[in-house]
């Protein structure tokens, strides 16, 4: 997706784009997530100020492609506190975001039934965020690649990066693929979109960087009425997504698609690539979907999947100009905000490489500011 938004935003800058995607359109990570645009689970800081330029221009690229042809929906998200503990967190954190310019509104347990009738009545109290937005991902993608194409962009799906091309001064000026028939392609810039793997990307041009793999599952229903109306997650999955523990964490998120199928999360784990199942995470998940929504105890899961999100030690993602490599750009490491920040990645990208000053200042997101140690891990 992050990707796919770079050439959206490049080609529209009139930059000549050529994508290189290992697998098939959007087969990785976006193949694996619910879709979320959200500002709800972000606190004030970089990322926050990433997630409202990119909301915004979610809102303007879905008038220009159509929201129908991504799914784009603003359906809004509640989070929900249920013990007086929690609710208290819950009104500081909707403080600061007010102040920071998210507009979240604090609602009683009336309130939260008000909004979503078929939600546990021990909730005590919550939140609602009408910015929350959603996409069907893999759609997307799709989509802005195909807006891309039609300015002029080159599309290499089955084709993977082995390496990269530099001139005598250690400039990088293209790449070499896998491919017989473009086995090299020069550019004069390179970016680096390649999500949970563009660590390892990274390191093919000699400027790492801390991406790793985060694994989480989500479980799909059977098709319903439309009976989950926002997406709904606990106060819990904001800690979660903060924090750095590499052990297993999970917290409710439930959400219903278009489709009418509902989508189960959420969890983390760091075990590295690791693609194997684990019952007792799935049973949890469905546990804590119930003791929210009591009604999806007598609804059937259809399937489970799972994907790896791009984990940064730091919870920032990778954006710009890489000094140790001239010629290279990073856009990675979004984590498990990479639907909902890729519009603002892509457009600073677009705005580094045509030499205008981007929208929001990048420092934070600076490509060399890990140490050696950190990035040797």
């Amino acid at each position: 997706m992050v990707g796919a938004a770079c050439a959206y935003y490049c080609s529209a800058a009139g930059l000549r784009v050529t994508v290189i995607e290992r697998g098939a359109i959007a087969a990785g990570t976006t193949s694996a997530c619910e879709g979320n645009i959200l500002l709800s689970d972000k606190e004030p800081g970089p990322e926050l100020d990433l997630a409202l330029l990119s909301s915004r221009l979610w809102s303007e690229v879905a008038q220009d492609v159509g929201a129908e042809r991504l799914e784009y929906q603003r359906k809004g998200g509640v989070v929900v506190a249920t013990s007086r503990a929690t609710a208290d967190g819950l009104r500081k954190l909707t403080a600061v975001q007010r102040a920071a310019g998210i507009d979240a509104i604090d609602v009683s347990s009336g309130e939260v039934a008000d909004l979503e009738p078929h939600i546990t009545p021990d909730v005590v109290s919550g939140a609602y965020y009408p910015q929350d937005c959603q996409v069907q991902p893999m759609l997307a993608a799709a989509r802005l690649l195909q807006r891309a194409r039609g300015r002029g962009a080159t599309v290499l799906p089955g084709t993977e990066v082995v390496g990269f091309v530099r001139d005598g001064h250690g400039t990088v000026t293209g790449v070499r693929t896998d491919s017989s028939t473009a086995p090299v392609i020069h550019a004069g810039r390179v970016v680096n979109a390649t999500g949970t793997w563009s660590g390892q990307t990274a390191r093919l041009a000699g400027a790492p960087v801390p991406v790793l793999p985060r694994k989480g599952f989500i479980l799909v229903t059977e098709p319903l009425p439309r009976v989950i109306r926002h997406k709904v997650y606990t106060a819990e999955y904001v800690a979660n997504v903060a924090s750095s523990d590499a052990g297993l964490e999970t917290s409710v998120v439930v959400e219903g698609t278009r489709a009418g199928t509902v989508l189960i999360g959420a969890s983390r784990q760091r075990v590295g690539f690791d693609r194997s199942m684990s019952l007792p995470v799935l049973r949890t998940l469905a546990a804590q979907a119930i003791a929210v929504f009591p009604f999806l105890a007598e609804v059937r899961l259809l399937r489970s999947y799972l994907g790896f999100r791009p984990y940064c030690p730091d919870h920032l993602p990778v954006i710009g100009a890489d000094p140790r490599a001239p010629g290279l750009l990073h856009a990675g490491g979004h984590e498990g905000a990479g639907i909902g920040l890729s519009t603002a990645t892509g457009h600073l990208i677009a705005q580094v490489i045509a030499g205008t000053e981007p929208d929001l200042d990048l420092t934070p997101f600076r490509p060399d500011r890990f140490g050696e140690e950190l990035v040797a891990a």
